[in-house]
């Protein structure tokens, strides 16, 4: 998609947010953090996802990670339906930022707008973006949904748990890799290399090529 993306640094954003002013580098320094818009406030399939993250908050709190919301609402329309997301979703307790972009101006910086989705006064929107930022502040993985999909949380987790432990080793996770199945050791490690960065050893797959690219280990 255009604008910023994968490996690109975050803008130095300085914005209003439930919390109080935010400088998004100083927030998201030294964290792995997911920044994630949504297209208006009191509308239904937002309300559905803004509870649903607050009940996976723990779990993304548990990998070293922040959560900061934004829209094109104001601050006082944001707290006033953060009532509304909590009386829907059971349990839910919305306790991350979220920030305001009523000029449209943040969320086109980070390249979350929707091109086809206008408010009732013709203009843009966000749309249902989601970038997980590296503790470098340089964007990771970048998901775009329309507004009529509600997104599946289930994934971002999963994929902040393969990037998490792609940063500590040098391997990577296959297709449909959930946390504990085998990853694949990253082709630029030689066997030897290998030996030595995973002692408890590996399994090399014979295939018809007879090329043995295919290194599989477990690893924590």
């Amino acid at each position: 998609m255009p604008g910023i993306s994968i490996g690109d640094e975050i803008p130095d954003i300085h914005a209003d947010s439930t919390h109080g002013p935010i400088n998004l580098h100083e927030f998201c320094k030294n964290n792995w953090t997911l920044v994630f818009s949504h297209p208006a406030d009191f509308t239904p399939v937002c309300t559905t996802e803004l509870g649903s993250v607050a009940k996976y908050q723990p779990e993304i709190e548990k990998r070293g990670a922040k959560l900061l919301g934004l829209s094109c609402d104001t601050v006082e329309e944001h707290k006033a339906w953060t009532k509304d997301v909590e009386a829907y979703t059971t349990g839910a307790c919305v306790k991350y930022p979220i920030m305001a972009d009523p000029t449209r101006e943040i969320s086109r910086k980070l390249n979350m707008l929707d091109p086809d989705e206008k408010d009732s006064s013709g203009q843009p929107v966000a749309s249902r973006a989601l970038h997980i930022v590296g503790p470098d502040c340089r964007i990771r993985v970048s998901f775009m949904y329309p507004a009529s999909v509600g997104r599946n949380f289930d994934e971002v987790i999963r994929v902040l748990d393969a990037l998490q432990l792609s940063s500590k080793h040098k391997i990577a996770c296959p297709v449909n890799w959930k946390p504990g199945d085998h990853v694949v050791i990253s082709p630029s490690v030689s066997d030897e290399e290998a030996k030595k960065m995973f002692p408890q050893g590996y399994k090399t797959v014979d295939l018809p090529s007879g090329k043995k690219y295919m290194r599989l280990v477990k690893v924590d």
